[in-house]
């Protein structure tokens, strides 16, 4: 076994460089510390680089790092002491070397990877399904190991998946007879017998060309990814590659999950502020192809004559931080949505713009509609289970609180490039209730939420009270409500969201899904999880649903659960680059943009005309909490205008079981820019506007 020390990957004294004997086969190896959890912290394992594959093993003692097989030819990298390589060649030599099971590999032509801004001992590997938080003893180890990545992307030669592989077309094999039939009749067997057997045989050869054409159909389908990916290789590195972010492969069955990236937080701002992941340290099953394309843009043909912005304005003041217990402390127990709180704790959002991000994802809903126009009514049920679960994609990392609305208060969003029309109003002050109603692409859907919240110490409990629905253009029809939300460690610790609870989507006709959100225990190293079935009329199971609402969603059709054969029905988008403590994703970014020319069609009560809403906006949070102070003064007198016979301006109420009806007269009176009857309830508050509402 040959050992050698290094720090770096300088040129040797033949010439020849470390870069160079990696793409030989030589190996390189050393200890890492790997982030498991938060019971366990960091921990140390042993980590082997061979062959563009990185591989990790548990590690008893840090001495027992013999690990190696006395033929391999391998770098170490780190101080190892004189004492430990003494160990492991001794041992090595008496034949007491002790094999360590390896607990997780990863496949560094297919992943990617990023050394941490803030601790220059730190980096990361991302897969499709996970990401590895590792850490160094120093600066040069870090750049060792980086070094030895990097020197990976020519580990596998391109000739190795685009070369021309020989393989047997199952059309072109064949099977004679004769001499079988030729050697019975010399035997004297009986014509007929001989002939029976001679069919038999040709039923059982026509059967080996079936398997052996499904074998290479699978073959061929694996050749032209793997041809994919190495043709995404070349392309980056055509490209050029940032050096912050050493990008082994960007292909389409590869893309992280959204928060990995959020560098910010909302007491915070750095690089290392991002989820870790409670990964179990043995690698959990992935699932990344799909037999069903259904594209992340729905097909969308009509385009914005403006470009929507992708950050925030840059905050005109620093902002300070305030103690979320010393605000809350006295409210044990009691309702938070009647809780005065700081603007610090608000995101520079609305509830009514939060329930238009429910439709991020909508193209599913327009996949949906052409599904059942075609005739596959399990698929429409499909991708309308994948658009109740992509709802809760955009809370991951959201911790901030957004605005509740004025009685009365608005918000309309108009996404051509979309296809989507959405409008929500606040039409009850106590219990607060929004309705909303969206039209797309074949389909309608609307809906009204009550939130009934409560604090508990460590922990707020949101119960979402109220019916969804969606119909299509057929007349088919889906509804579900939404399951509980609970905010943890309000006092101390991380703090992180989790959605639980059971979520039955009804269908008028032949399919109806049940979706379990499974609760998050503390020692859950597999968290957001989501399993369920969709199944006919009569009961029987049609297709099984698993994955996670804040990453993605996929399904296997029949009653068996074969994981390997799961198709994609969705995946959320990558976070945003312009990342700010409010985690929002880029499209929730766009929701309080006041575009060219908007400003002038939107009604008085338009949430995007909020004041405090648009000084937190803007970064100005001294102005920002006057002006919430203001406005709460009178949404506190909201209760008594809806008791003096208030009545909200767009919907009608249909009962208290029936919810509330849109009246389909607000884009008519947007057209005609007729806001008369819409009091400017942003503006000071008089005993008039009580009487005129």
């Amino acid at each position: 076994m040959t050992l050698t020390r290094s720090k770096s990957l300088p040129a040797t004294e033949n010439g020849e460089s470390d870069r160079e004997k990696l793409q030989s086969g030589r190996s390189v190896a050393g200890i890492l510390y790997k982030w498991t959890n938060y019971g366990k912290g960091w921990r140390s394992r042993w980590f082997l680089l061979r062959d563009g594959i990185l591989s990790y093993s548990k590690i008893r003692r840090p001495e027992n790092v013999n690990m190696l097989c006395p033929s391999d030819d391998v770098r170490l990298i780190g101080d190892i002491s004189t004492d430990r390589l003494s160990r492991m060649k001794s041992c090595s030599g008496r034949g007491r070397r002790k094999h360590h099971k390896t607990i997780g590999i990863v496949h560094l032509k297919v992943s990617s990877y990023r050394e941490s801004k803030s601790d220059h001992r730190k980096f990361y590997i991302f897969t499709a399904t996970k990401t590895l938080h590792l850490r160094t003893d120093s600066r040069s180890d870090r750049a060792a190991w980086l070094q030895a990545l990097a020197s990976t992307r020519g580990i596998v030669p391109i000739q190795a998946v685009s070369g021309d592989f020989s393989f047997v077309s199952p059309k072109d094999l064949s099977i004679s007879t004769e001499r079988l039939k030729k050697r019975l009749l010399e035997e004297g067997i009986n014509e007929s017998l001989v002939n029976e057997c001679e069919q038999i045989v040709d039923a059982e050869f026509t059967e080996v060309q079936e398997q052996i054409k499904l074998l290479h159909e699978e073959r061929t389908k694996l050749l032209d990814a793997l041809r994919q990916l190495e043709m995404a290789n070349l392309e980056v590195e055509a490209s050029g590659i940032d050096g912050k972010v050493y990008q082994l492969t960007n292909h389409k069955y590869s893309s992280f999950r959204r928060g990995k990236y959020n560098e910010c937080s909302t007491s915070a701002s750095s690089d290392d502020k991002q989820d870790f992941e409670d990964i179990s340290e043995e690698d959990e099953a992935s699932f990344h192809d799909t037999k069903e394309s259904f594209g992340e843009s729905g097909g969308d043909s009509v385009q914005t004559h403006f470009k929507r912005r992708t950050k925030l304005p840059d905050p005109a003041e620093k902002e300070r931080g305030v103690s979320l217990w010393s605000m809350i402390k006295d409210n044990v127990g009691k309702d938070l949505t009647r809780v005065c709180l700081p603007v610090y704790f608000n995101e520079p959002i609305s509830s009514l713009q939060k329930c238009f991000e429910d439709l991020e994802y909508s193209y599913l809903l327009d996949q949906a509609y052409e599904c059942g126009k075609s005739g596959n009514s399990l698929l429409r049920a499909l991708n309308v289970a994948a658009f109740a679960v992509s709802g809760y994609a955009s809370t991951e990392g959201r911790h901030c609180k957004p605005f509740n609305p004025l009685l009365g208060e608005t918000y309309e969003a108009d996404f051509p490039e979309k296809g989507i029309r959405f409008f929500s109003e606040k039409v009850c002050h106590h219990p607060t209730v929004i309705a909303c109603h969206c039209e797309g692409k074949g389909w309608k859907f609307w809906g009204d939420t009550n939130l009934r919240s409560k604090f508990w110490g460590r922990s707020i409990q949101l119960e979402p009270v109220g019916i969804l629905t969606l119909e299509f253009d057929d007349g088919e029809i889906f509804q579900w409500s939404k399951v509980t939300t609970t905010i943890y460690n309000i006092l101390l610790g991380k703090l992180y969201c989790d959605h639980h609870g059971t979520m039955q989507i009804r269908g008028n006709r032949q399919y109806s899904c049940t979706l379990k959100f499974k609760e998050q225990s503390i020692l859950d190293r597999n968290p957001h999880q989501v399993n369920g079935f969709v199944e006919d009329v009569t009961g029987k199971k049609a297709a099984t649903v698993f994955g996670k609402w804040n990453d993605s969603l996929y399904y296997v059709a029949g009653e068996g659960l074969n994981k390997a054969s799961a198709s994609l029905l969705w995946k959320a988008t990558k976070p945003p680059p312009n990342v700010t403590r409010y985690n929002l994703t880029s499209f929730a970014i766009t929701l309080n943009e006041l575009t060219p020319g908007l400003e002038e069609k939107l009604p008085p009560t338009d949430s995007r005309l909020r004041p405090d809403q648009r000084h937190l906006e803007n970064g100005e949070y001294e102005k920002a909490n006057e002006e919430k102070q203001r406005l709460e003064r009178r949404q506190r007198m909201s209760r008594q205008i809806q008791e003096s016979g208030w009545k909200p301006r767009w919907f009608e109420s249909q009962g208290e079981s029936q919810g509330y009806k849109y009246t389909n007269d607000y884009w008519k009176a947007r057209d005609a820019r007729s806001w008369d009857d819409c009091p400017n309830i942003f503006g000071e508050f008089t005993e008039e506007m009580a009487d005129c509402a």
